[in-house]
């Protein structure tokens, strides 16, 4: 089998709070391979957000392995976790995290300005990342001035523009309504089947449904991850 996109091996982290330890991972192991669509799933205080973390390269491990890529991820310096971060990992967020004063084009354009990407490609990747979540007519609208799926999908749109490895969804359904958020799911379908990875962060069984492996975390530990036998693939709206 092909080296996984991503290897976790007994993963632990803790943290000190108030005079105590709290383990929020336990001896976590796990492979993600290149187009799977994943759902890490758990209630609040499960350590699913901890691992999201440690998976996008916002954290570090206390103790384990991780390899993205086939590389130490442990071994790497602040610059070489940033360029992961900003060139191999898209970032969807449940509260959008969009520039207010800049427009839908300009707010994609941001990753790739610290990349040192010239203007005029700049321009034309974030447009085509703009078309390709439907919001070609959009481009010139400011946060403000879009509805809730819209700044989502603009953020979507963002996460696409470096062409990442991953697409890593925190809760990105969280502030939709339901219409918009089965609207939302579509599109994430549509992602993986053109060979994007996909790993959706969420409590809510539904969402976590639209996967192809969901991944349940408890107390810090896997407590169960399984191939999902039904996934929906129906996007009808009520």
């Amino acid at each position: 089998m092909s080296t996984p996109l991503i290897h976790i091996e007994h993963i632990a982290r803790t943290y000190e709070m108030g005079g105590e330890t709290v383990h929020a991972l336990r001896d976590v192991s796990l492979d993600i391979h290149s187009n799977e669509y994943v759902a890490l799933m758990g209630p609040s205080g499960s350590g699913k957000s901890t691992l999201m973390n440690i998976l996008g390269c916002l954290d570090t491990p206390s103790l384990g392995v991780y390899t993205f890529k086939g590389l130490d991820v442990n071994e790497m310096t602040d610059d070489d976790l940033a360029e992961i971060r900003n060139k191999e990992i898209g970032f969807v967020f449940q509260t959008f995290n969009l520039l207010p004063r800049a427009t839908a084009l300009k707010n994609i354009e941001l990753p790739l300005i610290y990349s040192g990407i010239s203007s005029q490609i700049r321009k034309e990747r974030a447009i085509k990342a703009l078309e390709d979540v439907g919001l070609g007519d959009r481009m010139l609208h400011r946060p403000n001035e879009l509805s809730g799926g819209q700044r989502q999908r603009v953020a979507i749109a963002r996460a696409l523009v470096t062409e990442p490895s991953i697409i890593l969804a925190d809760e990105p359904t969280g502030n939709l309504d339901t219409k918009t958020g089965i609207e939302i799911m579509k599109l994430f379908q549509d992602l993986w089947s053109k060979g994007n990875t996909v790993i959706l962060v969420t409590h809510e069984e539904d969402i976590a449904r639209h996967a192809r492996r969901i991944i349940r975390i408890r107390d810090g530990k896997v407590e169960s991850d399984t191939i999902n036998p039904n996934p929906v693939t129906s996007f009808e709206i009520p």
